[in-house]
């Protein structure tokens, strides 16, 4: 889990050394915080996805975030990512969640793509705002 985490990251352009990439990933597993599936090819890890639980007040209903989706370049094109998000869906049935959501660059066309394929609608309603945080020391 941990390379594929590490590429993902790299993906992104998000430098995080190996330590501090494991740490995340502990934590989130030990405290339950999200859902984290692998996908393998034969024996190989090449995929991974990490989806967190969240709630939608309009709905009055469970949600779920797919905050983090990666397929190594070995996995791609083969269906790992929609076997990856097939599962998805399945964990948002079995839960009773109202939707699943997820963000992506809007430089990532094979994504969009993908997400279009498979019945996800890109949000024309609301915006997404950001603001930064700064850790407290």
């Amino acid at each position: 889990m941990l390379p594929l985490f590490r590429s993902y990251l790299e993906f992104y352009h998000v430098p995080a050394s190996v330590p501090a990439a494991r740490r995340f990933l502990r934590a989130r597993l030990r405290r339950g915080d999200s859902q984290v599936y692998l996908a393998f090819l034969g024996d190989s890890p090449v995929g991974f996805m990490q989806l967190y639980p969240t709630f939608s007040s309009l709905a009055m209903r469970p949600a779920w975030l797919l905050s983090d989706l990666f397929v190594a370049p070995t996995g791609r094109r083969r269906g790992v990512a929609t076997a990856l998000l097939q599962r998805a869906h399945r964990l948002g049935e079995t839960t009773g969640a109202a939707e699943l959501a997820l963000e992506t660059a809007r430089t990532n066309h094979p994504a969009q793509r993908l997400y279009a394929g498979l019945g996800w609608c890109r949000d024309d309603k609301f915006l997404v705002y950001r603001r930064t945080c700064r850790r407290r020391k």
